[in-house]
């Protein structure tokens, strides 16, 4: 689902960036319960997103203080989940590559019932997507978010994945 955001865009660069688990729901300004994962939300934050899996909820925004910056990698247990999370960061030569890429990214998404993508007015390629992954095996979820930053011409992209311990 493409959806255009009606709210300043808040992010301002990549390292501004912060991680956690468990916060409370965040005021979003778009959700997408996904269809065939009922338990699943996909928020889009004025400040990023989170993902809300029953009880379980990572959050990668610029968040007020006292939160973790976005690590490269980071593991753990919880909820009965084992946890992985990975984020890095590109950044783009030149205005035309990430102009392309970030098409590329809404027009692969924009249609799937599974993703959330959300443009910021002021600027088409100031985005921030969300998408389950595909062909994960039963017992484990995984998704993927991209966020775009025009204004640097990078990108951030974040992979989940939590597998059941049971």
């Amino acid at each position: 689902m493409l959806t255009s955001l009606d709210t300043p865009y808040a992010d301002s660069r990549a390292d501004a960036l912060s991680f956690a688990l468990g916060l409370a729901r965040l005021d979003a300004l778009a959700v997408l319960t996904v269809p065939a994962v009922p338990s699943v939300e996909l928020r889009l934050l004025g400040a990023s997103h989170q993902v809300l899996v029953g009880s379980f909820c990572e959050t990668v925004a610029c968040l007020p203080g006292g939160h973790d910056p976005l690590p490269g990698r980071f593991r753990t247990t919880t909820g009965g989940w084992d946890y992985d999370f990975t984020a890095t960061t590109v950044a783009h030569d030149g205005d035309a590559a990430f102009r392309r890429t970030v098409d590329e990214l809404r027009d692969r998404l924009a249609d799937r019932t599974d993703a959330l993508t959300g443009t910021f007015p002021g600027s088409p390629h100031a985005v921030t997507a969300l998408a389950i992954a595909a062909g994960t095996p039963p017992g484990e979820l995984g998704w993927r978010t991209w966020h775009a930053y025009p204004q640097t011409r990078e990108i951030v992209m974040t992979r989940s994945r939590l597998v059941s311990e049971t």
